[in-house]
């Protein structure tokens, strides 16, 4: 073999979320890491396929998949293999147990080599997971925080496993002048003078929404603050769920305080506009690429000390809550809505450690070394320069 080393990931592709802005970071990154050439497989077009079209990435259609439908899964499986005979891969990176479950038979043995990038814990082992540990076992499997590497062995018992926090870009969004980002604000119905917290996150109970709420509900008019929650519903159930957060805020009486922003396609520009991010989960969060986007801008965060978030932040850059402590919650805002210089302080120290963890160019080479050693030995091809 010879670098680049070719990397084909294998998605679903029908969602969008962290899993999704990590592979279009790793396109839109690309150049700073010349050792690795990606490539993308999904089985539903959609705004993932759209952004790493846009950035100029090679999507392969394998066509939409449903499990209770064998001959979609065998369709894709030979679609797969059509891609993998023409591409020469070396690495064939699943980023779900439903991906492998349902396709990692199609990868020929012992080559390219199977590597598995797991996003989420493995707390109670579903019908999925059950599969895909059935499936070809990968050679590495890539835990983005040590918190999820932890329950690896849920899926994969012996499989290497190593962490590996993914590249984050900070965002070239900038709100620009003072009276830019009043505007801004006031297009989402910040005041002048307000304090603007932000949520950001899929419309699922265990992001905390409802947890905040409930804070802000008891903090009431003892400061000047507006909440911004930003996230579209993307499931049936998701779209119950947030019409039930619209009721509970206005049950609460903080319709006029609170806003529902929807997906948005421009989050760098509302964290930009905001002042704190809150997002006090009522569970563990494997990873969550919003914490290292909002430290980036210089937001000071809230959230609950468990998994990946009590990895991420510290104290130089927010304040860690312990899990489903309501008043913890509370006080956390309280002290952060009475004290601009503390949060400009915090909000100092995120840029710093979001470049620790997640800097792309650092990230890029500790991704290209991790697959070098599950593919094995490379040698660079003469005609390409990796100065």
């Amino acid at each position: 073999m010879s670098w680049p080393l070719r990397v084909l990931h294998v998605h679903a592709g029908n969602l969008y979320g962290g899993i999704e802005t990590i592979l279009v970071t790793l396109v839109r990154c690309g150049a700073l890491e010349p050792r690795l050439s990606h490539d993308f497989a999904l089985c539903f077009d959609g705004r993932l396929a759209d952004e790493l079209r846009g950035a100029e990435a090679p999507v392969h259609a394998l066509g939409a998949v449903r499990a209770s439908r064998p001959w979609t899964v065998l369709r894709a499986r030979a679609r797969l293999r059509a891609v993998l005979a023409v591409g020469k891969f070396d690495v064939v990176i699943f980023h779900s147990a439903w991906s492998h479950a349902l396709l990692a038979a199609a990868v020929p043995s012992p080559r390219p080599a199977v590597v598995f990038w797991l996003h989420g814990a493995i707390v109670e082992p579903g019908l999925l997971d059950q599969l895909a540990r059935r499936a070809r076992r990968p050679r590495l499997v890539i835990a983005n925080s040590a918190y999820t590497l932890a329950t690896a062995g849920a899926l994969f018992r012996a499989a290497r496993a190593e962490v590996f926090h993914q590249p984050l870009a900070r965002p070239a969004e900038d709100t620009g002048s003072p009276a830019r980002r009043e505007l801004i604000r006031a297009e989402f119905g910040a005041s002048v003078g307000d304090v603007v917290i932000l949520h950001a996150g899929r419309m699922e109970a265990w992001k905390g929404h409802g947890d905040l709420l409930d804070a802000l509900a008891r903090i009431g008019d003892a400061a000047p603050w507006t909440c911004w929650f930003a996230g579209g519903a993307q499931r049936p159930s998701e779209a119950r769920y947030a019409a039930a957060l619209r009721a509970r805020a206005a049950h609460l009486g903080l319709a006029q305080r609170v806003r529902f922003l929807g997906e948005r396609r421009d989050l760098a520009r509302v964290i930009a506009a905001a002042d704190l991010y809150c997002q006090p989960n009522s569970a563990p969060e494997p990873f969550g690429n919003v914490f290292i986007e909002a430290m980036y801008a210089g937001l000071p965060v809230v959230t609950a000390a468990a998994g990946g978030p009590a990895e991420i932040v510290d104290e130089t850059c927010g304040i860690l809550t312990p899990l489903g402590n309501g008043a913890a919650l509370e006080a956390a805002l309280r002290s952060l809505l009475a004290d601009a210089g503390r949060r400009r302080a915090l909000g100092r120290g995120g840029p710093p450690r979001a470049r620790q963890l997640c800097d792309p160019a650092r990230q890029l080479a500790a991704l290209a070394t991790l697959l070098e050693s599950a593919a094995g030995p490379v040698e660079p091809s003469p005609r390409q320069s990796l100065a």
